[in-house]
């Protein structure tokens, strides 16, 4: 039997606050949740509109999966109604706390746990969040289960069934590389690789049907709690603020000519006569 008949992805989703509605609090400090919508992480939808495109062209399964609490629920539902095959929630209040670190870990666990019932070909995650914005939860993942990891990825080029390779296009500082590597493999997608798909009706009816199972930590396979939670989490925020809103208001500057050489040389002269220390050293760097 063709082996991709049955591939399994797997797309590591997070719902996460809508970013463009949050406050943060004037005397804590702290980010105000209350009254804010909960989204899905908008760079996990990339990976799940891949991961539905792999699917629709080789066959197979999509499973969805997120670390959060009973509320993240609505996250997998969506989607669901997306065309994701299966979800399952990990939740469990021993993950209360974590950071990358140990969010890699239990991720890593609940899907080593379901690739022992249905070996998993590709595991999706978005390149990072929008409320943490570290990009570190796929490559700890990967380094974890031993993946191939491949960052960044723009455009999946093709996936090749006799040999099990796939081929992918990932932005560096560079320009752009082309990269092929065994499966199985994890991916981060960048922003605007796609163009995620309308929810069908009948995928709607689906996802409000739907019985998302629930993981705590045992059926995550997590034996030791110390990796997990605040106790496996060594990175402290110590304070979280709103810039302060400046004092200063712009100023306009107007050159003596029309041409882009005389408006440089008024900016030039304004910054120097306002910031002396800043013209030393220049003059230093120059002379040396």
């Amino acid at each position: 039997m063709n082996r991709y008949l049955a591939m399994h992805i797997v797309v590591c989703i997070k719902q996460v606050p809508d970013s463009a509605q949050i406050r943060v609090h004037p005397v804590t400090n702290t980010i105000m949740r209350q009254g804010v919508p909960a989204i899905v992480n908008p760079y996990d939808l990339f990976s799940l509109e891949e991961a539905m495109r792999l699917k629709d062209e080789h066959g197979g399964r999509v499973t969805v999966i997120t670390m959060g609490p009973p509320q993240a629920e609505a996250a997998l539902r969506k989607c669901i109604s997306f065309g994701a095959d299966d979800a399952i929630l990990v939740t469990d209040r021993a993950f209360a706390g974590a950071d990358t670190l140990a969010t890699s870990f239990a991720l890593a666990s609940a899907i080593s746990r379901i690739h022992e019932k249905h070996a998993v070909d590709v595991v999706f995650t978005g390149k990072q969040t929008i409320d943490g914005d570290t990009a570190q939860v796929g490559p700890g993942i990967a380094k974890r289960m031993n993946l191939q990891l491949l960052t960044y990825v723009s455009k999946i080029r093709g996936l090749d069934v006799s040999s099990r390779t796939i081929d992918v296009e990932r932005r560096s500082e560079g320009g752009v590389e082309v990269l092929r590597t065994k499966l199985p493999c994890l991916i981060t997608m960048l922003e605007g690789s796609n163009e995620m798909r309308f929810a069908t009706m009948d995928n709607m009816f689906r996802a409000a049907r739907y019985q998302v199972p629930t993981w705590d930590r045992v059926a995550a396979g997590i034996e030791d709690v110390s990796k997990i939670g605040l106790k496996g989490s060594p990175t402290v925020v110590s304070k979280v603020f709103a810039p302060q809103p400046r004092a200063t208001r712009a100023q306009m500057i107007q050159a003596d000519g029309d041409a882009p050489r005389d408006l440089a040389m008024t900016l030039v002269a304004r910054i120097v006569t306002q910031y002396p220390k800043l013209a030393e050293s220049l003059s230093h760097r120059a002379n040396h």
